[in-house]
């Protein structure tokens, strides 16, 4: 059951298999690549699917500081829960990177709903 709802879909990025075919990826890393597509699309980029993505990306400009983190933990939630059905969020925290300046890194604690199976994924955010 939990391979199913899980799902198989294309890899991302794409790329052949050692026969030739398209490269897939299953299950808790087709969950993960999901959340990087969604974290890595802006709303209106898709022209099939305008409301797509997350708008995270209106915060590139932003500095690293509490606003900025506060925006970007928000906008990554709501793209989540929107765009992703197979997972719980379970929180997201965003910290500066230290030994980055402009980089906050977005930690995402979530729950697979299929397996109730717990991840977390850590995103770079390139900020300023």
């Amino acid at each position: 059951m939990s391979a199913g709802f899980l799902g198989t879909g294309v890899a991302f990025p794409g790329a052949v298999d050692e026969r030739g075919r398209m490269r897939l990826a299953m299950a808790d890393e087709s969950i993960r690549q999901s959340i990087r597509l969604i974290l890595e699309t802006s709303p209106g980029e898709r022209t099939m699917r305008p409301d797509f993505g997350c708008g995270l990306h209106d915060l590139v400009f932003g500095l690293t500081d509490a606003a900025t983190a506060e925006a970007a933990a928000s906008a990554v939630e709501e793209a989540l829960a929107t765009w992703e059905p197979r997972i719980d969020v379970l929180s997201v925290d965003v910290e500066p990177d230290p030994s980055a300046p402009n980089v906050l890194l977005i930690e995402i604690a979530y729950r697979a709903r299929a397996t109730n199976s717990r991840f977390n994924l850590v995103y770079p955010f390139y900020v300023g």
